[in-house]
């Protein structure tokens, strides 16, 4: 069966623009164009379509879908399995804030008790999860299962002051980060020293031993990896780079 862009956009939920959008991409072109210029998407298309929307879900960014799908060893099957399992565990995740916010009604109620600990458990919990299960692997390969845990605990740790401070550096970064490139500010220059420093409290809430040499690897991930490099550049391409580099210039490593 093939379907129109409006047909197609109806059945799976998604704007014709975001059709139009992905066909510009090369992310999911139709089976065949009409005579009278109208895109026609067939099974293929479709089964593509739902892996796209898939990993849209967990976070992917649109050009790391685009090569994922259209790496030579694809495999349809085991990609359906990833997105069951990650799935699972944000349900598992879901059911954790769900279970925080009932709690906190019941509490307004004054029917129990709750300490303020509580209140960001699941919140917590939840970032912890999502980080083991993106970063887990390359982080304890690159720093050893000790730091990684005990870091994991501080998180878990983490007084509702900390957490909120944690929670305002990551943003102010991101920001702040996102303003220097697009303003062509010089990583080595003042402004890139400042969000060096901010990222060097950031990381010293969860790390409290950090020194420039664990800093300047964790910057060197950001680069490296482009799950870290996409989050980062969600705001403007070419941040994590610039992150990088400016802890280099603060750390005194870019030699090294």
């Amino acid at each position: 069966m093939e379907y129109t862009v409006k047909r197609l956009s109806e059945l799976a939920g998604v704007t014709p623009r975001t059709l139009h959008w992905y066909d510009r991409l090369g992310l999911l072109r139709p089976g065949r164009t009409t005579e009278a210029g109208y895109r026609l998407y067939g099974p293929s298309e479709v089964d593509r379509l739902q892996q796209i929307l898939f990993y849209r879900e967990l976070g992917f960014p649109l050009v790391e879908i685009k090569e994922i799908l259209d790496a030579p060893g694809f495999d349809r099957q085991g990609a359906l399995q990833s997105h069951l399992l990650a799935l699972r565990q944000r349900r598992e995740q879901l059911d954790m804030l769900i279970g925080t916010v009932e709690r906190t009604l019941l509490k307004e109620k004054g029917e129990i008790d709750m300490s303020d600990k509580e209140k960001f458990e699941g919140f917590k919990r939840e970032k912890a999860e999502e980080n083991e299960r993106l970063y887990g692997a390359e982080v304890r390969e690159k720093y050893g299962t000790g730091p990684v845990e005990e870091a994991q605990k501080n998180w878990m740790g983490l007084s509702p002051e900390k957490f909120q401070r944690w929670q305002e550096l990551d943003r102010k970064l991101r920001e702040g980060l996102a303003e220097a490139v697009r303003a062509g500010e010089d990583p080595a220059g003042s402004e890139g020293k400042r969000l060096a420093r901010t990222h060097r409290e950031w990381l010293s809430i969860l790390m409290p031993d950090c020194d420039d040499s664990r800093q300047a690897g964790i910057g060197e991930l950001y680069v490296a990896d482009e799950r870290f490099t996409a989050y980062y550049d969600g705001e403007a391409p070419g941040c994590a780079r610039f992150l990088r580099d400016a802890i280099q210039a603060y750390t005194g490593t870019a030699e090294q």
